[in-house]
């Protein structure tokens, strides 16, 4: 009887000592997993830059001539010389012909008015417009151009010339190039600040892309929309992205 109730004991023991293994083991995975599992969630958020001046390649410069008479036949026909003129001046400074674009003519009616301002239902006079718009990308002579244009002024011309719009039209290479700095600068920025904590930058987890800030030369104007200057014939383009590393 006696040797009966001692045999379960070493099977007894040998199955806590099996079940204490067993919770050592899944304790040490357990921790190993929670250890990987903030590993992999440890993340740097770094906003990368990039800068670089450019010079427009493009200009677009719209001008007018208005007319105003009695009669639609009076206003036209002094329009009609203006027109003239204007098409000569361009001739003169040896302006290609597709580089001009003639728009449409406009035609108002100024209606008369009272000794109360209400409107009679007649007609006081007609104004007519007659729109031009120049592309070139020779910025620097039809800069000059613009600027000479109100010469036609002392000529009896209403000319009315709008300031040169300023474009460059390789800002889809460029901005492919700059994204590249801006997440070179980004990754710069990251292991610097790695460095400080003892670690070290992975992969890339993910990156924004901001807005382009196109602003005048030395500007410091920024937009949550971006900025696209046309003032200007030089320009500084700045592109940031924001990149996600993982550390390590």
């Amino acid at each position: 009887m006696k040797d009966l109730a001692i045999k379960p004991f070493p099977q007894l023991l040998a199955g806590l000592a099996a079940l204490s293994v067993a919770l050592v083991l899944s304790s040490w995975i357990g921790a190993q997993a929670i250890r990987d599992f903030k590993q992999a969630n440890d993340v740097l958020v770094v906003t990368g830059s990039a800068k670089r001046p450019i010079r427009s390649d493009s200009i677009i410069w719209r001008l007018s001539v208005s007319s105003q008479a009695p009669t639609a036949q009076a206003a036209y026909q002094d329009l009609k010389r203006q027109t003239q003129r204007v098409q000569a001046y361009f001739k003169e400074q040896q302006v290609p012909d597709p580089a001009i674009t003639l728009g449409a003519l406009e035609t108002y009616a100024i209606p008369a008015v009272d000794a109360n301002g209400r409107e009679t239902g007649q007609t006081l006079a007609y104004r007519l417009t007659q729109r031009f718009e120049v592309r070139s990308e020779e910025v620097d002579r039809y800069t000059q151009l613009a600027q000479q244009s109100a010469d036609l002024l002392n000529e009896n011309v209403n000319l009315v010339s709008d300031p040169p719009q300023y474009l460059y039209t390789q800002l889809g290479k460029v901005r492919i190039e700059m994204v590249g700095e801006a997440t070179q600068d980004a990754k710069a920025r990251a292991e610097a600040i790695a460095r400080s904590t003892g670690s070290t930058v992975g992969v890339v987890r993910s990156a924004n892309t901001g807005v382009f800030q196109i602003t005048s030369r030395n500007s410091t104007d920024v937009s949550d929309y971006g900025i696209y200057d046309t003032s200007s014939i030089d320009k500084d383009i700045t592109a940031v992205v924001s990149v996600t590393f993982s550390l390590k």
